[in-house]
C-alpha cells in the first residue's frame, strides 16, 4: 500500500536532519583537534595558516581555484592540513632538524603528521605578504607552550618559491632567538639588506613543555 505523502516528507526530513547533524558533528570533532593544538606564525602568515584564514569559512567555493591556486590545491589535497593550520609539529628531533627534514619537505616539516601537510611544499604562485628589509614576524602561541628559541630563516636572493621546492641550502639564517616564556604571542624584528621579490621566510620553533618543534613557511615579496 503506497506511503502517505505527509509520512514520506517526514521521511525525507528526517534524512536531511540526520546528515546535516552528521556534517555538523564532523566539522566539531575536525575544529576540536585544531582548538586543541599549538600554534603558528600568523604574520607573515604560514601558508596553512594563510589558507584557512582566507577560505576556512568558504573552503568549497569554486572560485578560489583562480583567485588562489595554492590553497585550493592544499584543499584538494587534504582538508584537515588548514582545520589544523596549528599542528604542523615533529616530536623528539633533538635539535637534529636537517636530518629528520628532507629537501624539498621543509614547509611540511618532513611530511609531518603522516603526510598531512604535503601540499604545502608544492611549489607555485602562493599569496605573498609584501614586506620591507626592516620587518617583524609574529608567531602566535596559541596553547602557550612557551619556546626554548625560534630560529628564523630567509631564502637567498634570487630563489623563485613560484618553481622551487624549499632546500636547506636555499636558506640563510636571520637570527636564533633566546628563551620566551609562556604567551600568546610572539614578536622577532629582523633585517636584510638590498633585498627585492619573492622570498620564503622559514621559522624553526623549539616549544618549551616537550621536544617538540614546529615548521612553517610563509611567502613574503620585499619592496622597497
Amino acid at each position: 500500500m503506497p506511503s502517505h505523502p505527509h509520512a514520506r516528507a517526514a521521511r525525507r526530513w528526517a534524512v536531511r536532519t540526520t546528515a546535516l547533524l552528521t556534517a555538523m558533528a564532523a566539522c566539531l570533532v575536525v575544529w576540536a583537534d585544531a582548538a586543541s593544538a599549538h600554534g603558528s606564525l600568523v604574520d607573515p602568515a604560514s601558508r596553512h595558516y594563510g589558507c584557512w584564514q582566507r577560505w576556512g569559512s568558504d573552503f568549497q567555493n569554486p572560485t578560489m581555484a583562480q583567485q588562489d591556486p595554492m590553497c585550493w590545491q592544499a584543499w584538494q589535497a587534504d582538508t584537515t592540513a588548514m582545520w589544523n593550520w596549528n599542528g604542523l609539529y615533529r616530536m623528539n628531533l633533538g635539535g637534529n632538524f636537517q636530518a629528520a627534514v628532507p629537501n624539498g619537505q621543509l614547509c611540511s616539516g618532513g611530511h609531518a603528521e603522516n603526510g598531512r601537510y604535503n601540499a604545502m611544499d608544492v611549489p607555485g604562485a602562493w599569496k605573498a605578504t609584501n614586506t620591507r628589509n626592516n620587518f617583524t614576524v609574529k608567531l602566535w602561541d596559541q596553547a602557550g607552550h612557551g619556546a626554548d628559541y625560534l630560529l628564523v630563516y630567509v631564502t637567498r636572493q634570487g630563489f623563485d618559491p613560484t618553481r622551487q621546492a624549499l632546500t636547506w641550502n636555499d636558506l640563510q639564517l636571520l637570527t636564533k632567538t633566546g628563551k620566551y616564556t609562556p604567551s600568546q604571542y610572539y614578536s622577532v624584528n629582523l633585517s636584510t639588506s638590498g633585498r627585492s621579490g619573492r622570498a620564503v621566510v622559514y621559522m624553526i620553533w623549539q616549544a618549551s613543555h616537550m621536544d617538540q618543534t614546529f615548521f612553517m613557511c610563509s611567502d613574503v615579496n620585499f619592496v622597497a
